[in-house]
Formats: C-alpha cells, structure tokens, sequence
C-alpha cells in the first residue's frame, strides 16, 4: 500500500509540475513530508484517469482492505470460553491466510479474569465470520464487519457452551455442526 502511495504521489508530482513553495495560509506538512494539501483537490482529473475515485487522497487511503485472516490478526472472541480478543500465530490450511471455518492457532491477548482460558495461552480457533467476502453457491456474496472466531480443542469441539451472534451456514460443509447448534442465529 504505501508504495503504491509513493508512486502515486511521484506520478502527481510530476504530472503538474511539482509542489507549491509552503505558504502562510496554515497548511502544515501533506503525505510524505511536502507542503501542499492543496495540491489533490486540483489533481482529481489525474487520479480519476488512473482509476483512484474522485475526492482527493485521503479517500483512496480510506478505503478498506479486506484480506485474509493471516499472522498477526487481532479477532473478536465469540463464545463464553473466557476470551476477548485472540492474535492469530498461523492459520492451519493455505499459505495466503484463513477464510471462513478454516482453522487457526491463535495467542489469547485479552480474557475474563475467571474464564476457562487465560491470557497468554495458545489456542486451536474456528473463524465464524470475516471481513473478507465469500462466494455461496446461489451467486451471492457474505461479507460480516468484523473477523470473529470460536475456540476450540484439538478435536475440534468447542471449550464454550455458548457462540454469540450471527454465524454463517457454510460452516455445516466443513463438518462444525457442533458449533452451528450452539449458535443463536445462523446467516
């Protein structure tokens, strides 16, 4: 991303002759130390014809990348396992990261002080949501707004008795009927 921002902001440059001198007008320091916060709002011609959308820079960095789950991932816990948020190690199948019911082993960063799991421990999770959309059979496509897992033991059964929110019926294909019944709404 940021080279992609660093060429971009080559092309523009030399696509309109440069930077303005700094001015008194109270514009401080732009993107990658130059003056000029000016300058995007004039360029939108030029970032429109290399296909960034209208509206300047800040927008074209504003936009959200929805990738795979993969090493260093911060996630929602799910369940009642003790566990707030979990940090993924390494997902267990693919090299580019996790998708939707996959599997992964994940550090617990933040957990309820009498839980069954404790900070710092290492755990097996099942990803039940993902900000990365996923084709289903019909054409349609489910995309949630947060990445959330369900922990579970090597076996694959879930440490909870309980998974909160919307969990997707995908999960049925990749044989984890135990945690679509402990679900409050599947999706």
């Amino acid at each position: 991303m940021a080279s992609s921002v660093m060429k971009l902001t080559r092309s523009v440059r030399s696509a309109v002759g440069g930077f303005k001198a700094p001015s008194t007008d109270g514009l401080g320091l732009g993107l990658m130390g130059h003056y000029g916060n000016h300058l995007w709002g004039s360029s939108s011609i030029f970032l429109e014809s290399m296909g960034f959308p209208t509206g300047g820079l800040h927008q074209v960095l504003s936009q959200q990348q929805r990738t795979f789950i993969q090493m260093r991932t911060s996630l929602k816990v799910v369940d009642n396992s003790g566990a707030k948020r979990v940090m993924c190690i390494q997902a267990l199948k693919g090299r580019k990261g996790a998708r939707l019911g996959d599997t992964i082993i994940a550090s617990v960063k933040e957990a309820h002080p009498r839980g069954k799991v404790k900070k710092g421990e290492v755990v097996y999770c099942v990803v039940v949501r993902a900000a990365m959309q996923r084709q289903r059979c019909d054409g349609s496509e489910i995309r949630f707004d947060d990445n959330a897992v369900v922990l579970v033991n090597k076996q694959g059964e879930p440490i909870g008795t309980r998974v909160f929110g919307p969990v997707p019926h995908e999960l049925r294909r990749k044989k984890l009927v135990k945690i679509l019944t402990l679900a409050q709404h599947v999706a």
